[in-house]
This record gives structure tokens, C-alpha cells and sequence, in this order.
């Protein structure tokens, strides 16, 4: 993708080039990754996952191999999601809705469960 010939670009020299762009890289120390689809279930234990942002737009990137298991069948509907507070609300969102609309976590986490979860519709209602 990016240089040529060689061995191309040392993980070092990528990471200056992408902070540059204004792209945040994070590995992100994940247990387990679900991904739920109307047929089935992918589990994937132990990934490496990796968050990009660039301005704003968050990409995550799974590394492994899934197992595939029935719909529904991974984790209980109940425990999914579910913060240490209880609240279904992970805090990544709260963190996003708070920043964009300049308002408090406390304040964020409400409007997100006034609008299921919606981050857009939580940003309008505080804006």
C-alpha cells in the first residue's frame, strides 16, 4: 500500500506516516468479540483487536479465526454490553455523545438511554 520495493515500511515508520494523516491507531486488549448476524453467531476468543480514528471515524480491525455458533446462542442477551454500572451503554459511547456535545458523562449516558443506545439522536437532544 504505501512505499515500494523491499520489504516495504517498518511497523515504526507506518506509525509516524498514519499519525501524521491525524490517524489514532490503539490496540485494544479484547477477551472476546461477538459479531451477531440474523443466522448465526461469530465468536472470536482471544483476537487482536486494533481501533483506528481518523477525525472522528472509528475503524476496528479483528484479527482470528471465529467460531461460528446459532444465532443468539453466544453470551446471554442479558449480560451483553452490559457495563460495570449496569448500564447497556458502553462507555466508549458515553465518552463520544459527551464530546461531541459538549456536555458531561452523566448527562451523555441519559440521552443515550432516552434514545436506545442511538448516538446520532442522543447528540441532537443535547445540541
Amino acid at each position: 500500500m504505501f512505499g515500494g520495493g523491499g520489504g516495504g515500511l517498518n511497523p515504526r515508520k507506518m506509525e509516524q506516516m498514519m499519525e501524521q494523516m491525524g490517524i489514532d491507531v490503539e490496540d485494544i486488549d479484547a477477551e472476546e468479540v461477538i459479531i451477531r448476524t440474523g443466522e448465526y453467531d461469530l465468536v472470536f476468543d482471544d483476537a487482536e483487536v486494533t481501533k483506528m480514528d481518523a477525525r472522528g471515524q472509528e475503524t476496528y480491525q479483528i484479527i482470528g479465526s471465529p467460531e461460528e455458533v446459532e444465532a443468539g446462542s453466544a453470551g446471554s442477551a442479558d449480560d451483553a454490553g452490559t457495563d460495570d454500572d449496569g448500564s447497556a451503554i458502553p462507555d466508549e459511547d458515553v465518552d463520544l455523545v459527551a464530546t461531541r456535545a459538549g456536555v458531561g458523562e452523566d448527562e451523555a449516558r441519559e440521552a443515550l438511554d432516552a434514545n436506545d443506545g442511538d448516538l446520532a439522536a442522543a447528540v441532537e437532544d443535547l445540541e
